[in-house]
């Protein structure tokens, strides 16, 4: 089923009389990053994905993002569908989107997933780096970008043993809009460090991550899972930063053991 809040695509499978979750994507992907999930819990679970502004089918507007514009759109598409206490599930820019939602709007949910994250802001050379992709972007569109940065997300085994699906998920991805991907950066170049709220997180919390993520490596997200009180940390194998896409069995294990805890 899709629907529109605030000009944001959703799209939702399941009965909505179950447990919701809402699936928060990374960056610069869409909704589709969460297929296999949402096929493993849409029985059990009332699973909903969405299409940040300006990526997959929502529209671009004015480009002009911040993560607290996309926490906005979160509790919108929260109130639009009477959600009551959904868990919340996010993969790296879903999941500083999520962060700062749980910070802001806690009582609003029943648990939080936390997948290939971190709490901290960019530091400078990681802001220099937003940057840099930022002229690239307005330079030469967003083809050579989207490609060089999707390639580095995704762990060598899954890249070399699924070279075909891979490619795929980068043709696919690589006719994103340059002034959506741009307005993201800039956002998240911009984005409030939540690293204090960790250790006042009162619901229950996973944490998972990739043994090959190179983005947001094991040990630094072991270190955040370690600040949130009795947060389970789990580490999927055989994955790089897209988890639910390299090995969706594992992460769909560790999400379904997760939920039937609750």
């Amino acid at each position: 089923m899709e629907l529109s809040a605030n000009n944001i695509m959703i799209f939702t499978n399941g009965s909505n009389k179950n447990i919701p979750i809402i699936f928060v994507h990374g960056f610069p992907y869409d909704h589709t990053m969460w297929e296999k999930t949402v096929d493993a819990l849409k029985d059990n679970y009332y699973c909903v994905t969405y299409d940040i502004r300006g990526l997959g089918q929502s529209p671009t507007g004015s480009g002009q993002y911040t993560i607290e514009s996309f926490v906005d759109d979160l509790e919108t598409i929260i109130d639009e569908l009477k959600l009551k206490k959904p868990v919340l599930c996010g993969l790296s820019m879903g999941g500083y989107i999520s962060l700062r939602a749980v910070e802001r709007m806690e009582e609003k949910f029943a648990a939080v997933i936390l997948c290939d994250t971190k709490p901290e802001a960019d530091d400078n050379i990681t802001k220099l780096k937003r940057a840099a992709g930022v002229k690239l972007l307005y330079e030469n569109g967003a083809e050579e970008f989207i490609r060089a940065f999707v390639k580095n997300c995704f762990g060598t085994k899954y890249s070399e043993a699924q070279k075909s699906e891979y490619m795929k998920i980068e043709d696919y991805f690589a006719k994103g809009s340059p002034v959506a991907v741009s307005g993201c950066l800039i956002a998240m170049a911009a984005r409030t460090d939540t690293t204090e709220a960790l250790g006042k997180i009162k619901i229950p919390t996973l944490v998972i991550c990739g043994e090959d993520d190179r983005l947001t490596p094991p040990a630094i997200m072991k270190q955040m899972a370690e600040k949130i009180k009795e947060a389970k940390f789990v580490l999927i194998p055989d994955a790089g930063h897209m988890t639910p896409i390299e090995n969706p069995v594992e992460f769909n294990k560790a999400v379904t053991e997760f939920l039937e805890d609750l």
